[in-house]
């Protein structure tokens, strides 16, 4: 269950922003909630964000994470929507062990996904129920989902909202092109 504790307002380079933070009463997660309700006209803009500290915080080049992350904020504080933050670093399987998922793309020549399956994890240990509840809370059912992930787009859709996709493509630099192929090709991603 989650628990709305508080909100504020939220001034960023994309303008003010509604931030609301809720817990996860079960394993007590704090997920950051940044709305722009009222320029809603039809549909909201929905981005569902798992937090990646060395993209969103280091704007590290070896993923798009960050470049997402502005990507949606800029175009849901243009059209409202919410942009929900879930704590599931390293497609969930935490900080250390996706620096330690770094070290053997680097020491063994892996991709991400050959590097979680190397250190005994899945391809994406993430689940997106703290997403749906939070869509639960703010009433909203029928949304546009700024993704690229057709598993966003599966989860929402098994919880019964009604999604339109939105692709979010960040820029394909040297750094990340391999990622960015993974995505595609392992991942199934839209890129």
């Amino acid at each position: 269950m989650l628990v709305h504790q508080t909100k504020a307002a939220l001034p960023t380079e994309f303008g003010i922003f509604e931030v609301h933070i809720f817990i996860d009463s079960h394993n007590h997660d704090e997920i950051m909630v940044l709305t722009q309700l009222k320029k809603v006209l039809g549909k909201p803009l929905i981005r569902i964000h798992s937090s990646c500290a060395t993209g969103d915080i280091f704007f590290s080049r070896k993923c798009d994470c960050g470049q997402q992350l502005k990507l949606a904020m800029e175009q849901i504080s243009k059209e409202g929507g919410l942009f929900i933050y879930l704590p599931q670093e390293g497609r969930g399987i935490g900080l250390a062990n996706k620096i330690k998922a770094y070290a053997k793309q680097d020491a063994l020549n892996l991709d991400t996904v050959d590097a979680n399956l190397e250190l005994g994890f899945p391809i994406d240990a993430r689940k997106y129920d703290q997403a749906y509840l939070i869509l639960k809370h703010f009433d909203l059912n029928d949304v546009i989902l700024l993704s690229n992930n057709p598993r966003k787009v599966e989860a929402l859709l098994e919880a019964g909202v009604q999604v339109e996709r939105r692709p979010l493509i960040a820029e394909c630099t040297p750094e990340n092109k391999a990622y960015l192929n993974t995505k595609a090709q392992k991942m199934e991603h839209f890129l």
